[in-house]
């Protein structure tokens, strides 16, 4: 692995701490601990938790929280629906949207299918993020996958290996540091978007609802309800989730923007502590762009 700089380090060290907040929120949330509870579980003065917490998501611990609760969340949910309605009406793209990555999709064939990706070559790296460790999967026709890292890297490079089993498999951390800083900064001129390929295998329907991701913008969420009936499958439901369960391009296909109708949101391949994270965090950048 690369050394870190020292200020990778402190970011990935700042989340590290926001995420074990987060888990311990999430496993008490009936009882709403105060902020100098949550601090005591991750060993830190309230002070100092909420210096830290800041510097991660640009706003209190406080402030932050209210964007994750389950009201907040059918908010949203309505909001957005609006917004597919008029898009579905008029035929808009996701192309205008203030952070939004642009995506172009290409489906291996059947051939392809049976053959495991022979004869691909996939470099593959790791780097860090704001949510954590990543590991991207790079190939000539375009990105193949992107999954976040905690304890599982080895499980997580395994299953990539699985999946296009007679590929050539080529390390390179400083490729991979690259593609996955652009995707994740927020800097990209309006003038200049960023544009990538995805090389995704899976069947007809899965492909579906991994394109309809592609239409939920930045700080939008959506239920597993909604993509149905974007794919034209009102009755889906349970097999959009289980779509949307296996989605092996996390972030760039926003599965984290996916939750119950219900307004709870849980069920992230990576953790639902990362997904409460990610959609506050977004939730903040919209609101400061207002």
């Amino acid at each position: 692995m690369d050394i870190l700089e020292g200020y990778e380090i402190e970011r990935l060290e700042d989340y590290k701490l926001v995420e074990k907040a987060m888990k311990y929120i999430e496993m008490n949330y009936s009882t709403q601990p105060s902020l100098e509870e949550i601090a005591e579980r991750v060993n830190l003065s309230k002070y100092h938790f909420q210096r830290i917490f800041t510097r991660w998501a640009g706003i209190s611990p406080t402030k932050f929280l209210q964007y994750i609760t389950i009201n907040h969340a059918k908010k949203l949910l309505a909001e957005s629906r609006t917004t597919l309605e008029v898009t579905n009406k008029i035929g808009l793209s996701s192309t205008s949207r203030l952070y939004d990555l642009f995506v172009n999709f290409e489906a291996i064939t059947p051939g392809e299918y049976k053959k495991n990706g022979k004869g691909l070559k996939i470099t593959y790296g790791f780097h860090y993020t704001h949510f954590g460790e990543c590991m991207i999967a790079l190939t000539d026709r375009g990105i193949c996958a992107l999954s976040f890292i905690d304890d599982d890297k080895i499980e997580i490079l395994d299953n990539l290996r699985k999946q296009w089993s007679l590929s050539d498999f080529v390390q390179d951390n400083s490729k991979a540091r690259k593609v996955i800083e652009e995707i994740f900064s927020l800097d990209a001129p309006e003038d200049s978007p960023r544009k990538y390929k995805l090389l995704l295998k899976g069947t007809n329907f899965q492909i579906k609802v991994w394109e309809a991701l592609n239409n939920i913008s930045f700080g939008s969420i959506v239920s597993y309800k909604d993509i149905a009936l974007m794919i034209g499958k009102p009755k889906s439901a349970r097999a959009v989730g289980n779509a949307v369960a296996i989605n092996p391009i996390a972030y760039i296909l926003p599965c984290h923007r996916v939750i119950r109708e219900s307004g709870v949101i849980s069920n992230y391949r990576w953790g639902t502590a990362r997904k409460q994270l990610i959609i506050g965090w977004e939730a903040t950048k919209i609101d400061e762009n207002k």
